[in-house]
């Protein structure tokens, strides 16, 4: 079964994690390279497990170097994006270089956390943002940066889990709608995190 919770058993002493980061970052990297998938020319899902958000609170404590005080913070951020079991858990991001462009972008992409939604089989599963901030402005700008749950049922798991599944990920909004595929390898990569 996946672990859920990172809890303070499973931090390193910070000093060790230095000692072995490149290691960590490029076994993360490895398995980073299936959990994702670009959705159109600017959006890049990362699904998010035990591992990618156990790299990310060392990587936090290592840059900011907080110690023990910080260590409660970060499970407290990061601990809510590890899937539960009965969904995928995903970080969007809307990558472009260009910080013009960007915030042109941005701009007037409000809502846009709760226009993703996956389509296995005609079955449909929407994306619900994460809670812990207000991802859309007042003036409708979006954040770059938006975190999504997508809960499942049990039959929309056994659908997911089907070898060779067709699984759509799709993001619909007035300014901004794509959909890709999934491919297989992401697809058994993923259904891990239902285990």
């Amino acid at each position: 079964m996946s672990k859920t919770t990172i809890t303070r058993k499973d931090i390193m002493d910070i000093t060790e994690y230095g000692k072995t980061r490149k290691t960590h970052r490029a076994q993360i990297m490895k398995m980073k390279k299936n959990r994702r998938l670009h959705c159109g020319p600017y959006a890049t899902f990362y699904f998010e497990n035990f591992d990618t958000m156990w790299y990310q609170v060392h990587e936090m404590l290592f840059i900011e170097k907080g110690g023990e005080e910080q260590i409660k913070d970060e499970l407290d951020a990061y601990n809510p994006l590890i899937p539960n079991g009965e969904e995928l858990v995903s970080t969007l991001m809307f990558e472009i270089a260009n910080p013009e462009l960007r915030a042109k972008f941005l701009d007037g992409l409000g809502g846009i956390e709760d226009s993703t939604f996956f389509n296995i089989d005609g079955m449909v599963v929407k994306g619900v943002p994460e809670a812990d901030a207000d991802r859309t402005n007042a003036e409708g700008k979006a954040s770059s940066v938006q975190f999504l749950h997508f809960p499942f049922t049990p039959d929309q798991v056994t659908a997911f889990k089907r070898p060779n599944a067709r699984v759509e990920l799709s993001i619909e909004h007035s300014k901004y709608a794509h959909t890709s595929l999934l491919p297989e390898i992401s697809r058994k990569v993923l259904e891990i995190d239902f285990t």
